[in-house]
């Protein structure tokens, strides 16, 4: 049996999963539309589901917010400080480290500062990066993932954030009363869209990854689920794009709400929860 300890799997990862790391990173600066959206009944249900957390299912924008102040309003940076943070998270995977994603954050904001021009001690990016622990839900995602779980989805969160980090969130949010666990990589230091990832989750819920489905907001998370053979659902929430050389998700939706009418449809159309 594999183990699933954080030095294993990213030795195993670096010997198998390398190439589509690297490509990811390329990927970040593409652009894609998503403009047209597919949101009919499918023909089987997944067996679990699997969110990613922030812009997901959580409204960045009173971080987006304080980040912004402390790059003395230049909210032009934001996008840049976001793709630095996940460049960075692939590149501690690449190289065999494994950090917090939160502090590759910070670091990263002091990064994207520093190269334009503007100070910020760490401890000003730690203040900066605070409210991501109390992020609000979306408006529909309360409702929609009760929806789901009330149709008989067994359904996890699968987050680039910590343990602690992902618990404090399901907790200020008020969602996790809708989770079976939270899966965090913080357990196998292995940063997404790595393909091990997406296969390590499909083995903590006991189920084959192509039974899967991920549901996230962002191109890079749905191509890594898709080339790990999980099935994947695309919000297409503001400023967010599939990527072109990726496959297509079977869902594309505008909101968590709308991907929820296509997952009951197929609850509905199997003969209900199973």
């Amino acid at each position: 049996m594999q183990s699933d300890s954080p030095h294993v799997n990213r030795r195993s990862f670096l010997k198998t999963g390398l190439g589509g790391a690297v490509g990811t990173l390329a990927a970040l600066g593409s652009v894609s539309t998503a403009d047209s959206q597919n949101t009919d009944p499918m023909k089987d249900r997944p067996e679990v589901l699997f969110f990613d957390v922030n812009e997901t299912l959580l409204d960045l924008r009173p971080m987006k917010a304080s980040v912004s102040e402390a790059l003395g309003g230049r909210e032009n940076l934001l996008p840049l400080w976001f793709t630095t943070m996940l460049q960075y998270s692939l590149v501690v995977t690449v190289a065999d480290r494994y950090a917090n994603f939160i502090d590759i954050g910070i670091a990263t904001l002091q990064m994207v500062a520093g190269s334009n021009g503007i100070r910020l001690s760490e401890a000003d990016a730690r203040k900066a990066v605070e409210p991501m622990s109390s992020l609000p839900p979306h408006p529909e995602v309360s409702d929609a993932l009760r929806s789901l779980k009330n149709a008989g989805y067994r359904m996890f969160t699968l987050t680039n954030s910590s343990k602690a980090g992902i618990s404090t969130q399901m907790k200020n949010s008020g969602l996790g009363e809708f989770f079976a666990d939270f899966l965090t990589v913080e357990e196998i230091g292995i940063y997404k869209p790595a393909t091990h990832v997406y296969r390590w989750a499909a083995r903590r819920a006991g189920v084959k990854t192509q039974n899967c489905m991920l549901i996230a907001a962002h191109g890079w998370d749905v191509a890594g689920a898709l080339w790990a053979d999980m099935r994947a659902a695309f919000l297409a929430r503001a400023g967010q794009q599939l990527y072109p050389l990726a496959p297509e998700p079977e869902i594309i939706a505008p909101d968590l709400a709308k991907a929820t009418e296509a997952l009951v449809a197929a609850s509905s159309g199997s003969g209900g929860p199973r």
